[in-house]
């Protein structure tokens, strides 16, 4: 069996070097132009090049859990595609969404300035309740995020394309139950996939129906959110802040006013890294499953972009 890796900005030998430790009846090389024949590919945004050579591959395993740049590129019909389920993302999310919910709930930004400029001064203590989650995106990552946050008694709701039932969390599903979603919504986490359907999702049609005073957590991808419209709502005072992890042009540019704006709190993709080890072993156990002729979780559907 013959494997090619390739991964854009990412330091390939030792994703080599493991992918081969965990496969050791493979031969696992780096992906070159003109490479022989490989079996299997396991990439972050690969190059056209590498897919046009390789038409004959069994499968392209893709080294994160979202496959919106992967499905840009021209892909033979029936190739089998195959994305992160978990690999240690899910518990970097819920850190990293819980901890940024806690910190606007808590006024901890507004203590950072103060005691920044030498002010010693207290802060009523605000009501949970008062401050509804909604996470918008119900798969491996947003289902762990929405758990997590709830046992910080945080009311919590969730949306998804399908229905979907999670013990302690009011679930609401497709486009028709999408305003009574975001009409439950204080704070609003975006985690959805991106997909034609869901770029520019957060809009200001779609954050003005957050509730009074609302804040937008935005860990999935730059293209959901369009922002000139968040600003917009940030400065009228129907939206009380922001963080965001993600951006449609990354790094973000320096002049971009996000940098500046004091009710953003930016972070540069760091949300959920993918665990390199973590990642081999998934990947190594899925390809010995299927040459067993086993299903295996996390296969693409095209039409769905997840």
């Amino acid at each position: 069996m013959r494997v090619l890796f390739y991964a854009d900005n990412t330091k390939v030998q030792p994703w080599v070097d493991g992918l081969r430790e965990a496969m050791p009846h493979a031969q696992v090389e780096s992906w070159q132009p003109g490479a022989a024949p490989a079996d299997f590919a396991v990439v972050w945004s690969p190059p056209q090049q590498l897919i046009d050579e390789q038409p004959q591959l069994k499968g392209i395993f893709n080294i994160g859990a979202g496959v919106d740049a992967l499905l840009k590129r021209r892909l033979p019909p029936g190739m089998l595609l195959v994305r992160l389920d978990d690999a240690g993302m899910s518990v970097q999310m819920a850190e990293f969404v819980c901890h940024a919910v806690i910190r606007h709930f808590r006024e901890f930004d507004v203590y950072e300035r103060e005691v920044a400029a030498g002010k010693w001064s207290f802060r009523k203590p605000r009501l949970r309740g008062e401050f509804p989650v909604g996470v918008m995106g119900l798969g491996v990552l947003g289902e762990r995020v929405a758990r997590a946050v709830a046992q910080f008694e945080f009311p919590v709701v969730g949306w998804s394309r399908t229905p979907k039932a999670i013990e302690g969390i009011r679930c609401f599903a497709g486009p028709g139950e999408m305003e009574a979603f975001l009409a439950a919504t204080r704070i609003l986490v975006c985690l959805v996939p991106l997909t034609p359907e869901t770029e520019n999702i957060l809009n200001r049609s779609t954050l003005s129906k957050l509730q009074p005073g609302g804040y937008v957590i935005n860990v999935a991808r730059g293209a959901h959110l369009v922002d000139d419209d968040l600003l917009a709502l940030l400065d009228s005072g129907h939206l009380a802040g922001a963080t965001l992890d993600v951006f449609r042009t990354e790094p973000l540019p320096a002049d971009h006013p996000f940098w500046t704006h004091p009710q953003v709190n930016v972070t540069p993709h760091t949300s959920a890294r993918t665990l390199r080890e973590e990642t081999i072993a998934q990947i190594a156990g899925k390809i010995a499953a299927l040459g067993r002729g086993e299903p295996i979780a996390g296969v693409v559907d095209r039409d769905r972009g997840y």
